[in-house]
């Protein structure tokens, strides 16, 4: 297997966040990408979303042209046989994926390759610019098979952050070798050294007749210069960059350091241990970009004079026409911000990491408390699912937002689980495929975003709409007041071919 290293890529002042479940779509990224900046698609739940969008349209003539270059056929013809051939009625359950373990049949994680393949494909469908692919190192059974259909897609970044991935850039350099690699699997009551502690993945099987494939830029996610530093010396390949992201970004957020208090509303306090020190992060040596809070081209500048090398936007793209948000959900928050507040929270509860998350108070959505307790608790998707070893010895698997009384008599603690709810579920709703159970209930959507939300309405000045391109413009240095736009020759924002 020949691999070819990443042509010389000059950074791109914009990194469009890669958010999940499926906000961060093909489309987004394909329209950020074609604009010259870094367009970035979410791997997270990438199968199910696969799936369920084979029930729902079927197959396309794009989708047809990247499914014919698949380098095995018989697993999109299994595929499409299992999802793509009969159309999902509205209104209708859809048919659902068996929850991954590392004891998984291996269809089900072809399934997740040829998601990831689709996905990346699509996004860099008809034009040259670069395309990247962001998950969460707290989801550990699909990360092999996501990398492995990425790559294959000729992926150019990966990003990944919800926790410290110090050995992502060692299975990188495996599947662009097409290595059987070894991955660490985090199992709560086994040592690092017990046999149920480390997944592994074997990519030969979906090489085909690939000759040579890329590297990607791996660009870890982190949220102080302490993890920028331990990822940067302790990983087992090369770190290309870094995304150091603020308190104030949407989705999971890292922590405050040590113990630390809650405000009246019950989010974290984040205190002068948080504070980044930009300086440490340069003198890595790599590039870096800054997330968190960024809405005006001000804001860019404000980074590249701290030595970024640009900036990871989240929130703006969120909610443009091209965001993979369901259309009416989008539309509804759009109009909700023009007309009265919106707040955002961030809960120390609501995700089952363990990890706090974002989440916006918008009425019909999880963040309305009534909307929340009428839910029946359910964990059927299970992506966010913790893995342990059970009273026999063997790996087992819960979920601090599946029925208490199931999780309890798993060995789970009632405090973990009082407020948490089903991000998969929601997440799923939030970018138009929620779940209908059989009594007809539809599970409701939860939406995050960064603190910063309301900035959002400076796009909707003179117009009821805005595009990627609109955000891109919007946030172009060398757009920003007082002369500042020296600072940056930013790349440009025309279509590339």
């Amino acid at each position: 297997m020949n691999v070819t290293s990443s042509p010389a890529i000059t950074p791109p002042w914009l990194i469009q966040g890669g958010m999940g479940i499926a906000i961060s779509n093909w489309r987004l990224a394909r329209a950020v990408s074609s604009a010259g900046q870094l367009g970035v698609v979410s791997g997270t739940a990438i199968d199910s979303v696969f799936a369920r969008r084979l029930q729902d349209h079927g197959v396309d003539d794009e989708l047809r042209r990247v499914l014919d270059r698949f380098p095995v056929p018989a697993i999109v013809e299994d595929a499409l046989h299992r999802f793509g051939d009969v159309r999902r009625r509205a209104g209708t359950p859809y048919k659902s994926l068996t929850m991954l373990t590392e004891r998984s049949p291996r269809r089900a994680f072809d399934l997740v390759v040829l998601a990831s393949f689709v996905e990346v494909a699509l996004a860099k469908l008809g034009h040259g610019g670069l395309v990247g692919i962001n998950l969460l190192t707290k989801v550990q059974i699909p990360t092999a098979a996501s990398l492995c259909g990425a790559i294959l897609a000729g992926v150019d970044y990966v990003m990944m952050g919800a926790g410290v991935p110090t050995h992502i850039p060692g299975v990188i350099d495996d599947l662009c070798h097409g290595r059987r690699t070894t991955l660490p699997f985090a199992v709560t009551g086994a040592a690092s050294d017990h046999p149920a502690s480390s997944l592994t993945f074997d990519p030969t099987t979906y090489l085909g007749d690939t000759s040579s494939l890329q590297r990607p830029q791996f660009v870890g996610i982190v949220s102080s210069h302490v993890l920028a530093t331990a990822l940067f010396k302790r990983s087992n390949g090369p770190v290309d960059g870094f995304v150091v992201e603020r308190p104030s970004a949407g989705g999971h957020n890292a922590p405050p350091r040590g113990t630390y208090p809650l405000d009246e509303k019950g989010s974290p306090v984040y205190g002068p241990r948080d504070e980044i020190d930009f300086d440490v992060v340069a003198g890595l040596g790599v590039p870096f970009w800054i997330g968190g809070g960024v809405t005006s081209s001000a804001d860019v500048t404000d980074a590249l004079a701290l030595g970024a090398a640009g900036v990871q936007v989240g929130t703006m793209f969120a909610y443009c026409q091209e965001s993979g948000m369901e259309p009416g959900l989008r539309h509804r928050i759009l109009e909700d911000l023009q007309h009265h507040s919106l707040t955002v929270s961030t809960s120390v509860t609501a995700s089952s990491t363990g990890y706090p998350f974002k989440v916006v108070d918008e009425s019909d959505t999880i963040g309305d408390p009534e909307v929340y307790a009428a839910r029946t608790r359910k964990c059927d998707l299970g992506y966010l699912r913790e893995a342990y070893l059970d009273e026999n010895g063997a790996t087992a698997y819960r979920c601090s937002a599946e029925p208490m009384t199931i999780y309890l008599r798993k060995g789970g603690h009632a405090e973990d689980a009082e407020s948490t709810t089903c991000l998969c579920n929601g997440l799923m709703a939030t970018c138009g495929l929620a779940q209908v159970r059989p009594d007809g209930y539809v599970e409701p959507a939860i939406v995050t975003s960064g603190d910063r939300i309301e900035d959002v309405t400076v796009m909707l000045e003179g117009r009821d709409d805005f595009s990627a391109q609109d955000v891109i413009d919007w946030l172009n240095p060398a757009n920003a007041p007082d002369g500042v736009d020296s600072l940056v020759t930013p790349t440009s924002t025309a279509g590339a071919s």
